[in-house]
């Protein structure tokens, strides 16, 4: 990444080589499809979702993309999951396979209704 300043995801995305753009493009477009509601940001200086709150965010590095479901999301899908190098609320995806386009969706769908959820709680 070429500056740590950026403004919107497109300059996030396109701080990048041509082949990493794809992918981060590809991951981008599967969370847009699941949650076309949502606005896009950068925070923590990489591309965020929000949608009643923080929904997902993903980057680019080295060799993998990183994709960020909060905890909660990890304890939701840890079978799925289990196949990646994985944290607290963070999963890897290496870059040198296809990214797993079901789990994202599956992810995002899971985050939607957990911060829906949160939402009807707080307005109560």
């Amino acid at each position: 990444m070429k500056s740590n300043k950026l403004e919107n995801i497109d300059e996030y995305i396109h701080s990048f080589p041509k082949d990493i753009q794809i992918l981060l493009n590809h991951v981008r477009e599967i969370i847009r499809e699941e949650a076309p509601n949502a606005k896009e940001a950068i925070k923590y200086a990489i591309p965020t979702f929000i949608q009643n709150g923080n929904l997902v965010h993903f980057a680019a590095y080295k060799n993998h993309i990183g994709f960020y479901a909060l905890p909660s999301g990890n304890i939701k899908f840890q079978k799925e999951i289990s196949k990646f190098k994985s944290g607290k609320g963070s999963i890897q995806f290496p870059i040198t396979e296809p990214m797993p386009d079901e789990l994202i969706r599956k992810i995002v769908r899971f985050r939607i209704k957990e911060n829906e959820t949160k939402e009807k709680k707080n307005k109560k």
